[in-house]
């Protein structure tokens, strides 16, 4: 799909949604397949409010996942220095 068409379609699925564009927060950081994704979620007439509740909690759940993934590591990074010292 070229980028106009994408482009096209988002601007399509915002109007479907309800988001009026001239009155959106410019400051809004979605990727632009995840904002399609996440308004093709949404029902029809469902406002802004919906759309920005949704883009919240999908960051939330990012941001969550990174956590855990660090965590992860720094366990593992523990772990294997631990285990580098007692073969020492």
């Amino acid at each position: 799909m070229t980028d106009e068409r994408r482009f096209e379609e988002l601007l399509s699925e915002f109007k479907r949604v309800g988001v009026d564009l001239d009155s959106f927060p410019a400051g809004i950081g979605v990727h632009r397949d995840d904002a399609l994704r996440i308004l093709r979620s949404l029902p029809d007439g469902a406002g802004p409010g919906a759309f920005l509740s949704r883009v919240r909690q999908e960051q939330r759940a990012t941001e969550q996942r990174a956590t855990e993934q660090r965590a992860t590591e720094q366990r593992a990074t523990a772990r294997a220095e631990g285990n580098d010292a007692l073969s020492a």
